[in-house]
């Protein structure tokens, strides 16, 4: 296990803080240290959010993020406010309806349907789950049985069998 930086990066309403407290919980819950920071503009809906999770073996020195491991951007809105931060070797991963213009680099750029592949199981709101079993499967971040019972944990109950079908769409999107 290494350490590593990853932003959830878009706009409001997408259940990205979300997304970040379930991937830090699940982290914990392996043994993992992660250290949580987020922003978001003062709108409900719309405006720029984002979630960042320093996770490390050991105790984290510093809690924000400073080069990028893995990067998920859901709006386009949100490229532009991560550029500066993503590391050569980075994964980013971005919703290929929703980011015409993925920040280019030495970074690998995984361009996916993943609002589209939300929207076949029924809730165009769950790409953020959707995005998180990706990221999981491309980067190995957490343990699939752990994250199902976190999920389990987490979710409220009536959002309970989407988001796992969310999850299990999103691991089967990178096979």
């Amino acid at each position: 296990m290494k350490d590593y930086q990853i932003r959830f990066s878009g706009s409001g309403g997408q259940g990205l803080q979300l997304t970040a407290r379930i991937l830090a919980a699940a982290l914990v819950q392996e043994g993992r240290y992660v250290a949580q920071s987020q922003s978001y503009e003062p709108t409900s809906r719309g405006g720029l959010s984002r979630s960042d999770l320093v996770v490390s073996t050991g105790q984290v020195d510093y809690p924000l993020v400073t080069k990028l491991d893995y990067l998920l951007i859901l709006d386009q809105l949100a490229v532009a406010t991560s550029f500066g931060l993503i590391g050569d070797s980075a994964i980013v991963l971005v919703d290929e309806e929703r980011v015409v213009e993925p920040p280019q680099g030495k970074h690998r750029i995984l361009s996916l349907p993943l609002a589209q592949e939300a929207r076949r199981i029924g809730n165009p709101r769950a790409a953020n789950v959707v995005s998180l079993a990706v990221l999981l499967a491309v980067g190995d971040l957490c343990d699939r049985k752990i994250m199902q019972s976190t999920i389990r944990n987490m979710v409220p109950k009536r959002f309970l069998e989407l988001n796992l079908a969310a999850l299990q769409a999103g691991y089967e999107l990178v096979g």
